[in-house]
């Protein structure tokens, strides 16, 4: 199995690849957290860090997987998040709705058999993959950012045991991932989960000549659904987004009209917020997700 350790700070074309992957092939990304591992201790907040270093959510990659050609799907399925012993929250003067009020802290949080501790309360992590995408054929994106191509999505369903599937835009699609969360709220309010270093390890197909605009995540179990991962500068833009993609990917296979399929969405599908910790730079991040259906269970062909 390759180990991928290479860090890079934006999604882009010009990435050269620190590896190359066949389809079928599993591999293991070593990730940073969010703050490049330069928070040693509460005594260090946001404000010492060098903003111009480009610190902010390296992703480990990219990977060039074989075959890859624009207009392909490169499916990932996310087979473990292994997190490290200790994680990082950290506030700063500028994002979330309590901003005004907050500043500049730092908090350590003890990891230990699958539990994290904040004071005196102890509750299970649920490790999760903040930045995961393929490049863009366009401008560069930094990877504290979201967009079609993927990117900072900050879904706390992107964990062990979903599927990912992404728009292949460049030759090789050019994977990278990082941002590893031992467990965060929808939203995350204050910018930050449990910021953690990782170990996740993946398994990458793909899917040749498939139409998909926007990043899908599908899970399983008897409560499996299909999510679209949109973004927006605002909430209206994302959910005009992911809406548009949802209702175009569930006509496919229904065979149903716009109008009966956007009458099926509002009764069966729900919108969540992945990162919404206006005011931020950052897009707005949504999950549009609805079941899958005993008549309809494929939304995306199978690799």
């Amino acid at each position: 199995m390759q180990i991928i350790t290479d860090q890079v700070y934006e999604f882009s074309k010009d990435n050269k690849p620190c590896a190359t992957a066949k389809p079928g092939e599993v591999l293991q990304f070593n990730t940073q957290d969010c703050f490049s591992n330069r928070i040693p201790d509460e005594n260090t907040t946001m404000a010492d860090l060098d903003y111009t270093y480009g610190f902010a959510n390296p992703a480990a990659g990219p990977v060039y997987i074989e075959g890859a050609e624009p207009g392909d799907v490169l499916v990932v399925d996310i087979y473990e998040v292994k997190v490290a012993d200790e994680g990082t929250i950290a506030t700063d003067d500028h994002c979330g709705p309590l901003f005004e009020t907050t500043g500049y802290r730092t908090k350590k949080i003890p990891v230990k058999d699958g539990m994290a501790t904040f004071n005196q309360v102890s509750f299970p992590i649920n490790p999760m993959i903040g930045v995961i995408g393929t490049a863009p054929s366009g401008p560069d994106v930094i990877d504290g950012f979201v967009g079609s191509h993927g990117g900072n999505m900050d879904n706390k369903k992107i964990t062990k045991g979903t599927r990912l599937y992404f728009p292949v835009r460049v030759p090789g699609a050019l994977l990278q991932m990082g941002d590893v969360h031992a467990t965060m709220g929808d939203a995350e309010l204050c910018g930050t989960g449990i910021e953690i270093p990782a170990e996740i390890t993946v398994r990458v197909q793909l899917v040749k000549d498939f139409e998909l605009n926007w990043p899908v995540l599908e899970t399983f179990g008897p409560d499996g659904k299909w999510y679209v991962n949109c973004s927006g500068t605002h909430y209206e833009q994302a959910l005009m987004n992911g809406s548009k993609e949802l209702q175009r990917l569930l006509m496919r296979v229904t065979g149903w009209d716009a109008v009966e399929t956007y009458m099926y969405m509002s009764v069966q599908s729900d919108v969540e917020v992945s990162q919404g910790c206006e005011p931020c730079e950052v897009d707005v991040s949504l999950r549009i997700g609805t079941p899958k259906l005993s008549e309809f269970p494929v939304l995306i062909p199978q690799p």
